[in-house]
């Protein structure tokens, strides 16, 4: 359990098939009831293992795709173990049949949940009158001309945001360096971030007050490089 922080401005689309003159272009996901923006856990969970997938350099042998039972029989040594500790954290699809491989990767071992916002911080922008999100215009700079073309209007979590983050771990025999590539996998939701347009620096997330079973474990998360080599 953690909180999520928002150190730049978050755009999770939601998509939309009315128009509005004068509205919102790109709206941010928002909970039906509350009107409330929240973190999907599966927005969390694919990006996390997308990033663990290029990290560990099998993002060519999948095709693309996420690593499955065939990608396993195609790799070898320092890869083979990467993959299947992807494979054991974020499970497999489709390869139930395998009996071996079922054996060998076991359940999936992390659930991810939807993030709401913090009470305290929903709590204090309720309080001064403030709205839950921003509006951020935008628009591209024709090259010859150098006028502003094709304006839009992109709905934003701002910057300061805070929500409740959780995560489900299961811990088996043998499982000791899967809380390292977990953490791993935070470390770099930090350095990449979240949501849409990342390029233009929405998405930057910082993770505080990380604990693992009622236990602090920030430092770790702090100490992490997920891209030290080791011997």
């Amino acid at each position: 359990q953690a909180t999520i922080e928002q150190v730049t401005g978050l755009h999770i689309g939601a998509g939309s098939e009315e128009m509005h003159i004068g509205g919102i272009d790109n709206a941010v996901l928002k909970h039906p009831h509350t009107l409330e923006p929240y973190i999907p856990g599966s927005s969390l969970k694919g990006k996390m293992r997308s990033l663990l997938e290029w990290r560990a350099g099998v993002v060519g042998e999948c095709g693309g795709k996420p690593v499955d039972g065939k990608t396993l029989g195609k790799l070898q040594g320092e890869k083979l173990v990467a993959a299947e500790q992807i494979a054991k954290l974020f499970g497999l699809s489709g390869d139930s049949d395998n009996a071996e491989l079922a054996k060998r990767i076991g359940p999936t071992r992390v659930s991810f949940w939807d993030c709401s916002l913090d009470g305290v911080w929903s709590a204090s922008v309720k309080e001064k009158g403030q709205l839950y999100t921003e509006a951020k215009s935008e628009n591209m700079i024709d090259r010859i001309k150098g006028v502003a073309e094709h304006p839009r209007q992109t709905e934003r979590v701002p910057a300061g945001a805070r929500f409740v983050f959780k995560l489900t771990f299961k811990e088996l025999d043998g499982d000791k360096q899967l809380l390292e590539t977990l953490l791993a996998g935070l470390k770099m939701l930090e350095l990449d971030g979240i949501g849409g347009s990342g390029s233009r620096g929405y998405g930057k997330i910082r993770f505080d007050e990380l604990t693992l079973n009622g236990e602090n474990i920030q430092d770790k998360l702090q100490a992490t490089e997920p891209f030290k080599k080791v011997a």
